[in-house]
């Protein structure tokens, strides 16, 4: 399971450093993307990948198409180098808004990757209490 909180900077060649807990869980390759809600990267395992990603292949072919062009068209698979580095396309960077300073977040099955600035902006806007409200009316 993947969890916790990293926070990393991105060097002059978009590099930026995955945690070995989570390499351990990702595999020696994995997938990055951009996320379909938010401003930020999703990575998952290979074999996550093809579970997110099979619901969306039983949909209507026009939506089905549009949501897997918007994901598949700056996917990257990458491999981090001997210091668990993995390199950051422009492209990605750009629809995360990461310049310098990111956040690296563990989320169970997959992890995503966050500009500091919007990942802190994040935090600061859970309002716990509407959350549980949220889970209770779920019967959770």
């Amino acid at each position: 399971m993947l969890g916790g909180e990293y926070r990393h900077g991105l060097d002059a060649k978009n590099r930026i450093f995955i945690p070995a807990k989570l390499r351990e869980e990702l595999g020696e390759t994995f997938v990055v993307s951009k996320d379909i809600r938010e401003h930020c990267l999703k990575i998952y395992s290979l074999s996550e990948w093809e579970h997110y990603i099979a619901p969306l292949k039983e949909q209507k072919r026009k939506l089905s198409e549009k949501i897997m062009r918007f994901l598949h068209a700056s996917l990257v698979q990458v491999t981090p180098d001997s210091q668990g580095r993995i390199v950051l396309p422009a492209e990605l960077c750009a629809y995360a808004e990461i310049e310098k300073n990111a956040v690296v977040v563990g989320c169970g099955d997959y992890a995503e990757i966050w500009a500091e600035t919007a990942y802190d902006r994040l935090k600061g806007e859970v309002d716990l209490e509407e959350m549980i409200d949220e889970l209770e009316e779920l019967g959770l």
